[in-house]
């Protein structure tokens, strides 16, 4: 009876596995089939496309929870393109998503760069180079509007590239504004909007070149120069920065966060995503020890920079900078002035070598809350290129680019920033919106085509400025120290803010098509809006 039960399940056991490998065989089968096939889900280039980056960011401002938020939009879009399959989700979500991300070398080289950047910033506060110069900056900087202002106008001095400025500006500025009771929230939104604001109308910088390579059949740079006066949303987020600080007056959350901060709280919440720094400092720390790090960082990555787009074979160095990988320039560059940074504090004898060492992973664990976010954001975007929201935008506007044409630029403003706000890139936004906006005015209206292809980058960097899911906008949390959600729902309505002045504008633009008239009526209606605003506070 044992022996008969014994070749039962053995009999049983041989027929699943041969079962078993005539479904693996018949998958294979089938992935064979579909291999030649280009596999399009049931909701390619809709409206659906769009929906797992809404989901997310409304759970990100609802929960104030944003891991959780990024990933059931994930989660929300590889259903949609698995056509609600489970095995296809899963797939999807790990092979196309996550680890496809973290494969790009582009985005790979931005993680280097966030932690070399994490490392100098543990070391330059291990040294006390942070707290010396925090020391010389409170002798110099008496106010809170003084440390404001600074922060603004080295924000605008940064101008090479947005990861850079953000972290750069943060790193320095931290103490300075900490000192004078600047709510952290405050500070993430003057270093973002100092950021890709400013980076959109320097010639010299990554944006710009990204921006002259969309445009086909023109002079990419000298579109981009004529475009610079009528990006008003840029110059109008500088115009507005400088209004806040100078009138003094706050509005929205970002109003209690500044109360708060005058009040010792610079949080405002609890909860901190980064903890504050309070390790032991060098005693023999000295500001040298923060600016030269500072002022390597700064020439490593521009040599970096170019030196990726060719500028030691030959090539001229605007021509170089346009054509730079900034990922790895920007990587290379960290690398270098790390080096430098660790030597200078060997030879001041401020830190010893195992030290130094140890600030890599404190480095490391500092930014992972940004790299979190930012792997979230690029998995989220991922999906939604898989999905053909990109597509979806580019149909729809071009379906509709041939009427209202005096019109058109601040309907490509608002498009723009949609999309720039739904995918979390201004990249992006600028390849699909550009060349259709070339397209319908290359031989018929020179002058509206600058001020769309102008209107066309405001809305992507102002969709940029107000998404969470916006590098840029992570990048600034990460800089600052600041909660991700705090700095996002404070910053919402200056850029809403912001926004609504650019729209009226670029509607004034599309029929006047002057700058030297549309600009000067834009900061009018800037100060005035904020005038009026504070004037309802006090009432």
């Amino acid at each position: 009876m044992c022996l008969i039960v014994k070749f039962s399940v053995r009999k049983l056991t041989a027929g699943i596995v041969a079962l078993m490998a005539l479904v693996v065989l018949m998958s294979l089968t089938v992935f064979a089939k579909d291999a030649g096939e280009v596999y399009r889900p049931d909701m390619y280039a809709t409206f659906w496309a769009l929906v797992p980056p809404i989901i997310a960011i409304a759970l990100a401002l609802f929960t104030k929870e944003v891991y959780s938020s990024l990933f059931v939009g994930i989660l929300v879009g590889a259903l949609f393109y698995a056509n609600f399959s489970f095995e296809k989700t899963v797939l999807h979500l790990m092979e196309d998503g996550i680890v496809g991300v973290l494969s790009d070398s582009n985005n790979v080289g931005i993680l280097v760069f966030l932690v070399i950047l994490g490392t100098m910033v543990c070391l330059m506060n291990q040294a006390g180079g942070s707290a010396a110069f925090g020391q010389w900056a409170g002798k110099k900087i008496k106010s809170r509007v003084g440390a404001q202002l600074v922060t603004i106008v080295l924000g605008v001095l940064i101008f090479i590239d947005d990861y850079f400025n953000c972290l750069t500006v943060g790193s320095v500025m931290r103490p300075v504004t900490d000192k004078h009771n600047v709510s952290r929230a405050k500070l993430s939104y003057l270093i973002d909007s100092t950021a890709a604001p400013v980076c959109i109308i320097a010639p010299i910088s990554s944006w710009a070149a990204a921006v002259a390579g969309f445009v086909e059949g023109e002079d990419g740079l000298s579109v981009f120069v004529r475009a610079i006066p009528y990006n008003f949303y840029a110059l109008l987020t500088i115009v507005m920065m400088f209004s806040l600080v100078l009138l003094k007056m706050d509005y929205g959350p970002m109003k209690k966060h500044e109360q708060n901060a005058m009040n010792g709280d610079l949080f405002t919440t609890g909860e901190q995503s980064y903890s504050s720094d309070k390790a032991d400092i060098a005693k023999k720390g000295h500001v040298v020890d923060l600016l030269i790090p500072i002022l390597s960082l700064i020439i490593c990555c521009v040599i970096g920079m170019i030196y990726t787009g060719g500028f030691f074979d030959g090539v001229d160095f605007i021509t170089a900078f346009s054509q730079s990988n900034a990922s790895v320039g920007l990587a290379l560059g960290s690398l270098f002035a790390f080096f430098i940074t660790v030597l200078l504090y060997l030879v001041r004898r401020v830190m010893k070598f195992k030290d130094c060492m140890a600030c890599l992973p404190e480095g490391f664990k500092a930014m992972v809350p940004a790299i979190l976010i930012l792997t979230f954001a690029w998995t989220l975007k991922a999906m939604t290129d898989s999905l053909g929201a990109t597509v979806f935008v580019e149909n729809a506007m071009t379906s509709s680019a041939g009427s209202l044409l005096n019109l058109l630029p601040a309907i490509i403003f608002l498009v723009g920033a949609g999309l720039a706000f739904a995918s979390g890139t201004s990249w992006g936004t600028f390849g699909i919106l550009i060349p259709i906006v070339v397209a319908v005015f290359q031989d018929t209206n020179p002058t509206l085509m600058i001020i769309s292809i102008s209107a066309c980058m405001a809305g992507a960097v102002c969709g940029d400025h107000c998404s969470p899911i916006s590098d840029t906008t992570i990048m600034a949390s990460a800089g600052a120290q600041c909660d991700h959600v705090n700095h996002v729902s404070t910053q919402l309505p200056y850029a809403m803010t912001c926004a609504g002045v650019s729209f009226v504008t670029y509607v004034i633009a599309g029929f006047v098509q002057s700058a030297w008239i549309c600009l000067p009526i834009g900061i009018i209606l800037m100060v005035g809006t904020l005038i009026v605003i504070r004037k309802l506070q006090k009432s």
